[in-house]
């Protein structure tokens, strides 16, 4: 913590020679990513905290951490010692800290941040809450790096092919709409930067960021021809010439603002304000045209190939859960296996199947009260021992070149009792009403949040994280723009669900200091019925492997959610029983049995 005190000093030095009063630092990097390379990691250098979220806001004699209710308990931990304190958002996503900042500066305050990591969409809003005080922002790229000395270089993983067997549609059929959506805009150029959306539209992967298969790159894609700004030497030779025949220039990463500055010149060119930095808007203020992601609504929904594979990466998946399930009950009571154990025996049951390439996300292993803690990542010195009874929980995934998967079993280590069960249950019937309802065409995610929280509401329960986002296709496991979200404060609450979308459903429930619940299946979004009230949608569970059925009190379900439970563990049976063994086999049968 003396490292973060340090590093604050240091930054309130440079904020001085700038004549900033306050400075804020988010999680993003120029790309707009939740996750990111060591690089862009700035937030965590000058606080410690390392969550995927938060902002911390640095004023001449305080120094404040926003984070969600995921991350409480964690910041809490993380911040001891730094004289940062945590300031907990009461909305996930709201920036609320923008307004408290405002109010407590006087008067004509100078804010400044690095216009590369805001959003042209994020400093309107700032810009609206600062002018009531006739407060000022301003943009210092680079600031950071005057501090941040021994900065880590960008990174430079290999871009390769994602092939079309597996993606179902080719480069130049995707370019092909944006094209046609180019000249009902009439735009000349559309610019992405947003690095999910350049890897879906090209089918290329690396793995620049952790856990996510992308590169850091630009894209402007024209009428006639685009352009990939990335290091040549960073993409395979055969995937050079592969791009060059579909049109596609490369030229470096750093070029990027010299060439869409020449462009704005004479040319109209589309952006997305939630993606577009800031630092851009300037060189392009002439000659752009906003409006939402054209990609984003293109790549949530699945094409029949990617589905296929999907459903392929589910039943691997499964049967991984299954050889590490079996080694967690063979070996929890006669060996000393702590939580950090957990996650390297999850990464190599799943590195046994076909096409695995790595995982998904750190894995979230909580024992008794570290369960509580919703994003708790097991350090390996100090994770806890599993041992005696108590609630495991267990969120993991794994990234196949044929699907991204996302799973959450909570499960207990000896005999539960009531309180246990009936916390357990509750969530599980919150889950089942998510994963059953017919829905009207257009229905949004904040609707269909309710159902989740209603019987843990009826107790006077909740939790504080969102029931559900969107997965990509061999790309990030949190993929906008549906979920399920109690607010309309990102595109979770307010997008629509689809044919075609893979979202989590993910309802829980957490006792600080005691134990953690989460019960999480992905499900594909299909086509229902369509009645005298227009067309409906439904969801299937594509997730495969059982819920611990130990931990229900089937006195509080009724009949149709017992035969969903039942269905359910009859097709995670029919579906993993052909790829096992046959004491893997017996153990299956064992926890799919029905109730």
């Amino acid at each position: 913590m003396s490292d973060i005190v340090a590093r604050l000093s240091k930054l309130r030095e440079a904020m001085k020679s700038n004549g900033i009063d306050a400075f804020i630092i988010p999680s993003s990097d120029p790309h707009q990513s939740e996750y990111v390379c060591d690089h862009w990691k700035s937030r965590y250098y000058f606080s410690g905290f390392s969550g995927s979220s938060g902002y911390l806001v640095v004023l001449k004699d305080y120094a404040a951490l926003w984070t969600d209710s995921r991350y409480f308990l964690q910041a809490e931990n993380e911040l001891k010692g730094s004289g940062i304190v945590l300031h907990k958002q009461k909305v996930p996503h709201a920036p609320e800290h923008v307004k408290w900042m405002s109010d407590r500066l006087p008067e004509k305050s100078v804010i400044g941040i690095e216009g590369l990591l805001f959003s042209v969409g994020q400093v309107e809003y700032l810009d609206s809450i600062l002018r009531e005080k006739e407060q000022s922002l301003i943009n210092v790229d680079g600031i950071l790096s005057q501090v941040w000395l021994d900065r880590p270089s960008m990174p430079s993983t290999l871009t390769y092919e994602h092939k079309l067997s597996y993606t179902g549609k080719g480069r130049r059929e995707k370019i092909k709409d944006l094209r046609l959506f180019m000249t009902s805009k009439k735009v000349d150029y559309l610019f992405v930067s947003a690095l999910d959306e350049i890897a879906w539209l090209l089918n290329i992967r690396a793995w620049d960021v952790e856990f996510t298969p992308v590169a850091l790159s630009y894209l402007l894609i024209g009428k006639n021809e685009s352009v990939l700004f990335i290091e040549q030497k960073r993409v395979e030779e055969s995937l050079q010439k592969e791009l060059v025949k579909d049109g596609i220039e490369i030229k470096a990463y750093n070029e990027i603002r010299a060439e869409i500055s020449e462009l704005a010149k004479e040319e109209r060119i589309y952006v997305d304000s939630d993606s577009l930095s800031w630092t851009f808007e300037k060189e392009i203020s002439a000659s752009k045209v906003y409006g939402n992601s054209v990609i984003n609504p293109m790549k949530a929904i699945k094409n029949e190939v990617e589905t296929k594979h999907i459903r392929n990466a589910m039943i691997k998946d499964g049967v991984a859960l299954t050889k590490f399930f079996m080694w967690l009950e063979s070996n929890v009571d006669s060996s000393e296996i702590k939580e950090y154990d957990i996650v390297g025996k999850l990464a190599e049951c799943r590195g046994t199947q076909d096409a695995y390439v790595g995982e998904s996300f750190g894995a979230i292993v909580g024992f008794k009260g570290n369960g509580a803690i919703v994003h708790y990542s097991p350090d390996k010195e100090e994770s806890a021992l599993i041992k005696g009874d108590g609630m495991l929980l267990i969120d993991s995934g794994g990234q196949y070149l044929d699907g991204t998967t996302d799973i959450t079993r909570t499960v207990f280590i000896g005999e539960p009792n009531a309180e246990h069960k009936r916390s357990f249950t509750l969530v599980l019937k919150g889950n089942i009403a998510l994963q059953c309802i017919q829905f009207p065409e257009g229905t949004t995610g904040m609707q269909l949040d309710t159902l989740a929280r209603m019987y843990l509401w009826n107790e006077g329960l909740n939790y504080g994280h969102g029931t559900g986002h969107g997965v990509g296709f061999f790309l990030g496991v949190h993929e906008p723009p549906q979920g399920f979200a109690a607010s309309a404060t990102t595109s979770r609450g307010t997008g629509a669900h689809l044919p075609g979308m893979l979202t989590s459903n993910e309802p829980g429930f957490y006792k600080a200091g005691e134990y953690g619940i989460r019960i999480e299946n992905l499900m594909i979004c299909k086509e229902g019925k369509t009645t005298d009230y227009g067309k409906f949608n439904q969801f299937e569970a594509v997730t495969l492997f059982p819920i611990s059925t130990k931990l229900i009190d089937s006195s509080l379900l009724n009949e149709k959610e017992i035969q969903w439970l039942n269905a359910y563990h009859e097709v995670v049976y029919d579906k993993l029983e052909p790829h096992l063994n046959k004491e893997e086999k017996t153990w299956l049968a064992k926890a799919c049995n029905r109730i």
